[in-house]
């Protein structure tokens, strides 16, 4: 399996499992990451998504499958749905950053409510380097967390932000030496807040997420990929 589930009473875990790749995720791994974090926001008030190892807490996409991809792909991207969804549980999301979170990576690490980072963490949005561009939501949720300044210069500029930088400009929540053991604990204190409120506060502070803005990520990628030479 590449993606492992686990519960402790209302805290959920969701693992990432596929370290000889970095964590990059294909068609299968994000049905996985779908399918369970469903599973974890029926039973569990909050759900920490980490990924196992140090090399990595998520390599983007599999860029093995990127060729393949084709305008109508990118129309309905399945990273991008598959991120929103998490975005959308009712549920708290923490992500426990050990290590890169790379593109994809990062977007992943955006879609989730709360980030906490370790000491090797680094966020980076290279797409634009490759012709294409953060569509799986990065684009529409990066400038919501840290102004639209900071977000240009990661993703016009290429910036690659590390921890320290992460949690000093509001991408990164708390600063742990053990970022899997701080996102747990703080995961088993928000559980014994009451649900209630906090999914009425979560879907009040994520009404500003535009439908419209997603759609034009989708759009442009689609674009971008009708200029790749067919094989």
């Amino acid at each position: 399996m590449s993606v492992l589930t686990s519960r402790e009473g209302l805290v959920g875990q969701l693992i990432l499992d596929r370290p000889s790749k970095a964590h990059a995720y294909d068609a299968d791994m994000l049905t996985a990451l779908l399918a369970g974090a469903a599973a974890l926001a029926a039973e569990c008030a909050v759900v920490v998504l980490s990924s196992t190892g140090q090399r990595a807490f998520c390599g983007g996409a599999d860029l093995q499958a990127m060729p393949a991809a084709t305008p109508l792909d990118a129309l309905d991207l399945r990273s991008q749905h598959v991120f929103t969804a998490l975005a959308r549980l009712p549920c708290v999301v923490i992500a426990a950053i050990q290590g890169p979170a790379v593109a994809g990576g990062c977007e992943l690490a955006l879609a989730c409510d709360l980030r906490v980072v370790g000491p090797r963490a680094s966020l980076s949005l290279p797409e634009t380097s490759l012709g294409i561009l953060p569509s799986a939501g990065g684009t529409t949720r990066l400038a919501r967390l840290v102004g639209v300044s900071r977000a240009k210069a990661l993703i016009l500029g290429g910036d690659r932000i590390d921890a320290p930088t992460a949690l000093a400009s509001g991408l990164a929540n708390r600063l742990a030496e053990d970022p899997l053991a701080e996102a747990l604990a703080w995961a088993a204190a928000i559980a014994q807040r009451d649900r209630a409120a906090q999914r009425l506060a979560k879907a009040i502070l994520d009404t500003e997420e535009s439908a419209a803005s997603l759609a034009r990520e989708r759009t442009a990628e689609a674009i971008l990929y009708s200029r790749r030479p067919t094989r």
